[in-house]
């Protein structure tokens, strides 16, 4: 008989929380789970615990917001020598286009299996992998795999995070427009207003934190070969927080495709709100891909030269 562990980590101190999950996840078989009971959702367990177990548990909410959050993690057998979304992307980048056009997130879910992210997306494993079998393999325009970590931090600060701030003010101010002219017609454009001033905003902390902290850290890391660590414990610790934001903005862009149904403005729709949602389009593809050489090709990098020194 399966025994599950409850733990309401809102009686823990912050610093118990995390060891205590981890502790009770260790301490169950295959087919059991831990149930954790929280006042917010307690994503940067999930990946600390990917990063830790690897892929051998489902994440399933139970409960989710806005005052109690309950998340069962079942332990699973673990999944050897499968390729993950990110690292079939890291390889070769036209595979993004394949996810893309079967809606699976090769970005934040990129940890996820082939497997994995079409069951819980409810697409057929078999028809995805046709069409990743029909792409063939990419032209090096860029491989980025191959390209030295300080490199590739200095690349994702040019090329993407000044792509947002070159787009920021331009899409805020179509997207407040829209909601103001538009809005009381058609309400969902209030709605994107409000997800991409938080979105924007979110974007606007991440990428200072990231050029300030945790680049220059992991630049740290590789010219000392893993030897220098300073203000953290370990790379890990920014690296979760840096994902959770992942998380929070690939979410804030689900919403607002949804919300644009696929980015089609109605046929009648005033020119700013057409330039609005290809705008959110280009930013989306831009968004994909910033996420991508981070969570898929940065980040694991630094950890491994982390771990390995």
């Amino acid at each position: 008989m399966n025994t599950n562990i409850f733990i309401d980590v809102t009686q823990l101190k912050p610093t118990e929380k995390h060891p205590a999950i981890f502790d009770a996840f260790d301490r169950i078989s295959e087919g059991e789970a831990v149930i954790i009971h929280n006042d917010h959702d307690p994503k940067p367990v999930y990946y600390q615990l990917l990063n830790l177990k690897g892929n051998c548990f489902s994440w399933t909410y139970l409960a989710k917001g806005p005052d109690i959050w309950e998340i069962e993690v079942k332990k699973s057998e673990p999944v050897e020598a499968v390729e993950t979304i990110g690292q079939i992307v890291r390889k070769d980048i036209r595979k993004a286009e394949v996810f893309k056009r079967f809606g699976l997130d090769f970005c934040c879910g990129g940890k996820k299996t082939v497997e994995t992210a079409c069951r819980e997306k409810g697409v057929d494993a078999e028809e995805v992998k046709m069409a990743l079998s029909r792409e063939g393999v990419a032209a090096a325009a860029h491989n980025y795999d191959q390209w030295k970590l300080s490199f590739l931090a200095d690349y994702i600060v040019n090329e993407h995070h000044d792509y947002v701030r070159n787009n920021t003010q331009l899409i805020k101010e179509l997207a407040e427009k829209a909601s103001l002219k538009h809005g009381e017609r058609q309400p969902e454009l209030v709605e994107i207003n409000n997800r991409v001033t938080t979105l924007l905003c979110e974007l606007a902390t991440h990428m200072r934190k990231e050029e300030a902290i945790l680049f220059p850290y992991i630049k740290s890391l590789e010219a000392s070969d893993g030897k220098i660590k300073i203000g953290f414990a370990t790379v890990q610790d920014p690296i979760l927080a840096m994902e959770s934001d992942h998380e929070l903005a690939g979410e804030l862009m689900r919403d607002i495709r949804k919300l644009s149904h696929e980015y089609t403005a109605p046929e009648n729709a005033c020119n700013s709100q057409k330039l609005l949602y290809f705008k959110l389009q280009e930013f989306e593809s831009d968004l994909f891909q910033h996420v991508h050489l981070e969570n898929n090709i940065l980040f694991p990098k630094a950890i491994s030269i982390e771990q390995n020194n």
